[in-house]
């Protein structure tokens, strides 16, 4: 009798990040894979993209760091749980701009070097909220900043350990967010 080689049956979170992989959207649509679950957004409202613009020009302004931004450019994370790897596009990623960290990056990129990441709350807020907070924090970017419009108000999470970050500072719309930056952040134009 010969032994016979053969190939490891794909697992279930093979199958899974190859779907995902494969996936084809319409125009203006994001897919995500985050924490084992498959999450498609439609096209951002203007309103979104006002909240980005305005912590944009304050980020490429103000920050004491030269920073670069680049708007959904896709992280792959840490796993979770034994699921495959995450796969997020946040609503701005943040780095250093001495580190070009964007120039010749495949589609989807290590996170390795991101200063911040950056969410507005839209169609699916928990997500914003939790979900991908948690995924952040796993793969160890520094600071999170959400822009929670069902809330009015913006924080910062700083600290990453385990799955989560260890301070957060919140500010209503209006107030400035003091912390961790190299600035305030001024959200009076959000109001």
């Amino acid at each position: 009798m010969t032994a016979m080689a053969h190939e490891p049956m794909p697992t279930q979170d093979d199958s899974l990040l190859k779907g995902f992989l494969a996936l084809e959207t319409p125009t203006g649509f994001r897919a995500e894979l985050i924490e084992g679950e498959i999450v498609v957004t439609p096209p951002t409202d203007g309103g979104h993209e006002d909240y980005l613009g305005i912590i944009g020009r304050q980020v490429t302004r103000r920050s004491a760091t030269d920073m670069q931004i680049s708007g959904y450019k896709g992280l792959v994370l840490s796993r979770a749980d034994g699921r495959p790897a995450d796969h997020v596009l946040p609503d701005a990623t943040i780095a250093p701009y001495a580190l070009r960290l964007f120039r010749g990056a495949e589609p989807w990129m290590p996170s390795e070097g991101v200063a911040m990441v950056v969410e507005v709350t839209s169609s699916r807020p928990r997500n914003d909220r939790v979900a991908k907070r948690h995924a952040y924090a796993r793969a160890a970017i520094p600071l999170c900043l959400l822009v929670d419009r069902g809330k009015s108000a913006v924080t910062a999470f700083s600290e990453p350990k385990g799955d989560d970050y260890l301070t957060t500072h919140t500010a209503p719309f209006g107030d400035p967010l003091p912390a961790p930056f190299s600035f305030d952040l001024e959200t009076t134009d959000f109001l």
